[in-house]
């Protein structure tokens, strides 16, 4: 890829908010990352090839995209919020004019983003509004096959349920679900005053690398069992599953069957141990 961009910097940012008439809302769940060394961190760290085809979720300003235009062949940007959407590809065309037609601009909600309006992405590479930070990735990696890669920044707390292990305090459904897909790590801590305006909690970064997913069973089903089993997370597996097998005893009968102890809790258990519970479901339903 050549070309280059002129990164943006916190004045830069503050005068297109300014000239947009954009103030940053907690509803979008908002921070503009206003630091270039930040933006190249992030794209150094997702390690991406010429070839490569970024989609990255929320690009706002664009501090982030024109960091990426340099890095792959082209970046496909879902952007929800109207005036950012309209005015990113000039941004793009002001500050790496030689880069700008590799960029896509798509004003939709990335959670209702649909496959074919995305094409075939390799990489996703984002910082993400905190509040729907699980979902999208959750959304973006059921929907998008072709994502080989996510890195994405989200709060740090995020960061370390989505990378836990079975056993962990943190680890819960979205620690499970996202191990589903993927291999997570959280791989940087990035300081809150990179952002305008300033958080009041702390960022990291999280590295997710897609595997094979399991087979035999529909993923539903297995989540269907997860969801189950965190609902109450205090309860032993055989309380927590006895809903959705219809009693304890064939909660207790599907675990048994499934080489697990009906007297662990959720949080003990790997997602491979979740798959064995719902295939046992699936054969004693």
């Amino acid at each position: 890829m050549t070309g280059s961009a002129a990164l943006l910097g916190p004045a830069d940012i503050r005068r297109l908010a300014d000239e947009l008439d954009v103030r940053p809302t907690k509803k979008l769940g908002q921070n503009f990352v206003h630091d270039p060394n930040t933006v190249r961190r992030i794209v150094a760290t997702a390690d991406l090839t010429p070839d490569d085809v970024v989609l990255e979720v929320g690009p706002g300003l664009g501090s982030l995209t024109l960091a990426l235009l340099p890095a792959c062949e082209r970046v496909v940007a879902v952007e929800l919020d109207p005036v950012l959407a309209e005015r990113l590809p000039q941004t793009a065309a002001d500050r790496a004019p030689e880069l700008a037609g590799n960029l896509t601009v798509i004003h939709a909600d990335a959670m209702r983003v649909a496959r074919e309006q995305l094409g075939e992405p390799t990489a996703l590479v984002a910082n993400l509004p905190y509040n729907v930070a699980v979902p999208v990735v959750l959304h973006l990696l059921a929907e998008v096959p072709s994502l080989r890669t996510v890195l994405v920044m989200v709060q740090a707390e995020v960061a370390d349920r989505m990378a836990a292990g079975p056993g962990s305090r943190v680890y819960g459904v979205p620690s499970v679900k996202v191990a589903w897909y993927a291999e997570a790590r959280r791989v940087a801590t990035v300081s809150r005053s990179v952002f305008w305006p300033v958080p009041n909690v702390d960022s990291a970064l999280v590295l997710l690398k897609r595997r094979e997913v399991p087979t035999g069973v529909a993923r539903a089903e297995v989540f269907k069992v997860v969801d189950s089993a965190f609902a109450q997370r205090r309860k032993t597996l055989r309380a927590a599953l006895a809903g959705l097998a219809g009693s304890p005893a064939v909660a207790e009968r599907a675990l048994v069957e499934a080489g697990v102890d009906p007297g662990l809790r959720g949080e003990q258990l790997s997602v491979r141990d979740y798959v064995r519970i719902a295939q046992a479901f699936t054969r004693l339903s």
